[in-house]
């Protein structure tokens, strides 16, 4: 037929009996594998977006833009995979609590894809409304959380959340050269601080928010940046640092000093990194929890994507 005979037929609509004579290529008679006749670890789909509902600790319910990332493993048989299907399994239940909802999600596209595990990355920015420090104002800070799930072949079910803080973090050893050179020799002089992050990963069964997670960071580090500042609220800023100075290893010490007496949380990592004002380079440092089965090798990619950006 003539390309310029051609039209788009906006009215057909396929019966079951037809869509079932569709050519398959993944699944049907002529489905060759292309390479290595191997098993894939991991097949799927990476950021797909769509809004699903989180629970709030006060009890109220947020929905958030969310990118998801779902794959399965692929046997040395099977030529691949039927992508669609894992985007439809979050649409099945795009309505209810994904924190509740999760191991639900895996076990429907597992099965839909006779796979023998399934992975799963839900990340969200999410809003905590923080009052300043002196002043009455108000303003929502952001937070980089990423909720992962995963099945192996043993279909054990584990989940875990990955929950970045961002603070400030004033050198102890520029705080006290700074006092002595003000006062031995009456010079004026600023401290050097910088913005840093942390990492903390979690492994939990019990139910936990992020609200807890950001309190946990709270009182162990105290100097989160701030969203709305008025000059009061800038003088205690600088009070709040000189009374909580810290190096990195010290970040990462106070971290793990709070996450070891949760009950809730199985296994944990500390990732932090500072940001220096100083040096030309960060300051980072890592710990694990005892017997942790998270990885202290930390990638390249990963130190990098610790870098704030708003």
């Amino acid at each position: 037929m003539d390309n310029k005979e051609q039209k788009y037929d906006s009215h057909y609509k396929p019966t079951k009996k037809e869509i079932a004579d569709f050519p398959d290529i993944q699944n049907g008679p002529k489905s060759l594998i292309l390479g290595s006749a191997v098993e894939i670890q991991q097949v799927g789909s990476h950021n797909f977006k769509l809004p699903l509902k989180y629970k709030k600790k006060n009890g109220d319910i947020i929905e958030l833009e969310t990118k998801v990332t779902g794959t399965v493993s692929l046997e040395a048989h099977k030529k691949g995979i039927n992508m669609s299907r894992i985007i439809r399994s979050f649409y099945d239940f795009k309505n209810e609590f994904i924190f509740d909802k999760l191991k639900d999600v895996l076990l429907k596209y597992k099965n839909d894809l006779d796979s023998f595990d399934a992975k799963i990355v839900l990340n969200f920015s999410y809003p905590i409304l923080l009052t300043s420090l002196r002043s009455d104002n108000k303003g929502y800070q952001y937070y980089n959380v990423s909720l992962e799930g995963n099945f192996d072949k043993n279909s054990v079910f584990t989940k875990k959340i990955h929950f970045d803080f961002v603070y400030s973090s004033a050198c102890p050893c520029s705080y006290e050269l700074s006092e002595y050179a003000r006062e031995h020799r009456n010079q004026a002089t600023v401290t050097h601080s910088q913005r840093s992050v942390t990492r903390i990963s979690i492994e939990f069964e019990q139910d936990i928010y992020i609200e807890d997670l950001h309190e946990i960071c709270i009182n162990a580090l105290h100097t989160e940046t701030q969203v709305i500042v008025k000059r009061e609220d800038e003088m205690a800023f600088a009070e709040l640092n000189g009374a909580y100075l810290k190096f990195v290893e010290d970040a990462a010490r106070l971290l793990y000093e709070q996450l070891i007496k949760d009950e809730r949380i199985k296994d944990f990592r500390i990732i932090c990194s500072h940001q220096e004002s100083l040096h030309s380079h960060d300051a980072i440092s890592v710990i694990l929890a005892p017997h942790s089965k998270f990885s202290n090798e930390i990638s390249h990619e990963l130190w990098s994507s610790l870098i704030h950006r708003s």
